[in-house]
């Protein structure tokens, strides 16, 4: 059974593979952790419950990389390699 996203606790970010491929992040206060799961369609098929001491390093790891031009499309290839 699929939950509903709860506004302002959880989000979906799809995969670029497609294919129903999804990582979903959910807070949830109430057990004193942040849960990230993958998704394909309808199934979970993992998921990581991170302590909220340890969510700004995750930030950190995806700020950098953006910083860095690493994922970033070309826009002319769709490319996802770093940009040179």
């Amino acid at each position: 059974m699929e939950r509903a996203p709860r506004p302002g606790r959880s989000g979906v970010v799809p995969d670029v593979r497609g294919e129903g491929r999804a990582l979903r992040v959910t807070w949830h206060h109430e057990a004193g952790c942040a849960v990230l799961s993958v998704w394909r369609g309808n199934v979970c098929t993992a998921t990581v419950r991170l302590d909220p001491e340890d969510v700004p390093a995750l930030v950190d790891v995806l700020v950098g990389g953006l910083a860095e031009g690493h994922g970033v499309p070309d826009a002319g290839t769709g490319d996802h390699s770093a940009a040179g």
